[in-house]
């Protein structure tokens, strides 16, 4: 029958194409890291998060084999980003997969393409489709952390881990989040918020104690951290990582992401993973290992 073409579903959250999508990433980077600027925890992530567009999920574009998923095009967010996955077996669907996001996945006439530097196909293809590559900043550098070798990490007198299969205040990760993120002006503790805060950690592939949070002495979430790993994963993915800007420079940070890193390591996780470039991260032991460039689709001159 050969390789055929359907969009994904209209169907928000976990529906049956979300769990073909993540199974697809679970198996092609089963090996190793073959898309780990796409692995299944930041498509979980992706899936719940509170500003993704649930209104265009048909625009996703799935290749299937015979029932088996081979190739993805699809946005983490919203329309006008696009990332394109496909099995390394499956190379002659490159062209294809470019021309879809060109036509399909636009916001406003812009899309941009995330391509790995040195996938010369695809960047050939994307360079004869008009797109041109733009300045990378660190937000495209991927890192990865040998749990092996993991740096020495302590709490200040006072602090404590908590971990989401504990007793879980939604409230206070809500408060972490905001403050860290610099959404003071957001509204704080509305229910509907709330219910949003709880849906972006509701995946069913969420393991409660690899959500952890680092507890002030008077009670607050000021530092939190979720890794995303399943049996078997000789990886986990860092999404995302936050310290209220008040309790910054006490290693709070480096804390809570290296005693998540250290409970994969004992569930057979060999390394972490991390979209990020930032010196943070370098810092505490990360090192990068492969970058991803923005390509823009560039107006042709008249």
């Amino acid at each position: 029958m050969g390789v055929t073409f359907r969009n994904y579903s209209s169907i928000p959250y976990f529906s049956a194409d979300y769990e073909l999508v993540r199974e697809f990433l679970i198996r092609i980077n089963a090996k190793k890291l073959y898309s780990p600027y796409l692995l299944w925890g930041a498509w979980e992530w992706a899936v719940t998060h509170k500003d993704r567009d649930n209104d265009n999920l048909g625009q996703i574009g799935l290749w299937e084999d015979s029932g088996k998923l081979v190739a993805v095009v699809t946005y983490s967010d919203k329309l006008g980003d696009a990332y394109l996955i496909v099995d390394e077996a499956y190379p002659y669907l490159k062209a294809q997969m470019v021309k879809y996001a060109k036509k399909e996945l636009q916001n406003n006439r812009s899309i941009n393409l995330f391509l790995y530097d040195g996938d010369v196909e695809f960047q050939r293809i994307a360079r004869d489709e008009g797109f041109r590559p733009t300045q990378r900043t660190d937000i495209n550098t991927i890192s990865v952390l040998d749990i092996n070798s993991l740096q020495s990490y302590s709490l200040p007198e006072g602090y404590s881990f908590l971990s989401m299969a504990e007793s879980w205040n939604w409230y206070q990760n809500h408060r972490v989040m905001r403050r860290s993120f610099g959404n003071e002006t957001r509204p704080a503790y509305d229910e509907i918020t709330i219910q949003q805060r709880m849906k972006m950690l509701s995946s069913p592939m969420i393991n409660p104690d690899l959500v952890l949070a680092v507890i002030a002495p008077d009670g607050n979430y000021v530092s939190h951290c979720v890794l995303w790993h399943q049996k078997d994963d000789y990886y986990c993915y860092v999404e995302p990582v936050a310290t209220d800007p008040d309790y910054r420079k006490l290693g709070l940070g480096k804390a809570v992401v290296l005693e998540a890193a250290r409970r994969c390591g004992e569930l057979g996780a060999m390394q972490a993973v991390v979209c990020s470039g930032q010196q943070f991260y370098y810092n505490i032991g990360f090192y990068p290992i492969q970058t991803v460039s923005k390509w823009e689709l560039v107006p042709i001159e008249k």
